[in-house]
């Protein structure tokens, strides 16, 4: 049997995830995130479980550890998500994609909005992996970076291909195949997150903003450049800038891209580096530039004209929450049904519509240009193939690696 090397959370990284729970795409309350609102601070306490101790695998290398199914006599489906990441009724009562599900195959979803933070929930529900306990969770959505983890610890089960024909048929080709889980055989996205350039048009003042190489070296943004908070926005970012991939990138690459940054700190071009809460200093025109999530431009241009967006001529990054179905899970059919009804066009139109995330479903657009012509004319919700082809996702990192690349942009942000 394989052995995997237990995952260990040093000092570094548990102080990285602390600031993510503060102010970076962890303190997202999804929809209210889009909204501009800056996010709270959450619980620490899976940290605090995890930070002192090694994390064992399931002992199990290949699809995880199943359970007997028994959706064919219980037609349900334990559903956890994140707040707000889901369409709703005016009532706000109800989720209609929901209702559609369960009026065409007969199974009630129980959806429960119980994950705040990626390793805050993983602290909820490892101790019942390790012991091969069913944490009570047949589907669960979680960051790129942590479904990689729960992928290599053997933490979730193998989906069956065949219960899943739109998935496969619909899954936009820049989603299909990261480093961490290729082909999706254990995992569905949910929605995708795009990271970008946005700029405040008035405060740029007539200065033209095409690149990351603007922002760190044009004199007249000098203090009033943001850059992000999260290390693999703003490292990835970089990097495309300067010629690198961050699928593919070595040590030194790392290092020469914190130097380019670190420089840009020294001579007050950086302003600060931000959380969520970039949103505000940019509607302000505090910050002339700065790199940001797609999601919240999406919304604050409904709110400020003069806010805009470029996609670097270099690339942009994305990442994605993704659906797996844990170890044990009582219900794994129906929750590969429910994954697979997600990637019809009409309720991936529908979910679209209301959250406004990159949807993963290639031909989504004529469906959700029946909901919103504008949204379906938005790259930033259905990218184009041009788009597609710009996008970049973060190399999967060791725990080694993870504790040095988050030392070394500790040191940079000053956190």
């Amino acid at each position: 049997m394989e052995q995997y090397e237990p995952d260990r959370l040093s000092p570094v990284v548990a102080a990285a995830m602390r600031r993510s729970l503060r102010n970076g795409r962890a303190a997202m309350t999804r929809r209210s995130l889009m909204r501009a609102s800056a996010g709270g601070a959450l619980a620490l306490g899976g940290l605090a479980t995890l930070s002192g101790c090694g994390i064992p695998a399931a002992g199990k290398t290949s699809g995880g550890v199943s359970a007997d199914d028994h959706s064919a006599k219980e037609k349900v489906v334990n559903f956890s998500n994140w707040p707000e990441y889901i369409d709703v009724d005016d009532s706000e009562k109800h989720h209609p994609t929901l209702d559609g599900f369960r009026k065409r195959t007969g199974i009630s979803v129980k959806y429960t909005e119980d994950i705040n933070d990626n390793d805050e929930f993983f602290g909820k529900i490892q101790p019942q992996l390790a012991a091969g306990q069913d944490t009570g969770r047949d589907l669960i959505v979680l960051t790129d970076w942590l479904a990689a983890r729960m992928i290599r610890l053997g933490y979730v089960q193998k989906l069956d291909s065949s219960n899943l024909p739109h998935a496969y048929a619909n899954l936009s080709e820049q989603f299909r195949s990261p480093d961490w889980d290729p082909g999706r055989a254990y995992s569905y996205v949910w929605q995708g997150i795009s990271t970008v350039i946005a700029y405040n048009k008035k405060a740029l003042d007539g200065v033209e903003v095409k690149s990351i190489s603007d922002l760190l070296d044009n004199p007249k943004l000098k203090g009033r450049v943001g850059f992000l908070t999260e290390m693999r926005d703003s490292v990835g970012m970089t990097m495309l800038d300067m010629g690198k991939d961050p699928g593919k990138f070595t040590a030194d690459d790392y290092d020469a891209v914190i130097a380019r940054l670190q420089k840009a700190v020294d001579k007050g071009q950086i302003r600060r580096f931000t959380g969520n809460d970039y949103t505000s200093d940019l509607s302000k025109g505090d910050f002339a530039a700065c790199v940001a999530w797609g999601g919240d431009i999406v919304q604050l241009q409904a709110d400020n004209p003069d806010v805009g967006y470029v996609i670097p001529d270099s690339g942009y990054m994305t990442s994605t929450d993704n659906m797996l179905i844990p170890n044990k899970a009582r219900h794994k059919t129906n929750a590969e049904r429910l994954i697979d009804y997600y990637y019809e066009p009409e309720p991936a139109a529908e979910l679209a519509a209301y959250i406004n995330y990159v949807s993963p479903v290639a031909g989504v657009v004529p469906y959700l240009a029946k909901i919103d012509k504008t949204a379906a004319k938005n790259p930033l919700i259905v990218p184009d193939k041009a788009m597609q082809a710009k996008s970049h996702a973060f190399r999967s990192l060791s725990a080694k690696e993870e504790t040095a690349f988050q030392q070394k942009f500790a040191k940079l942000t000053g956190a």
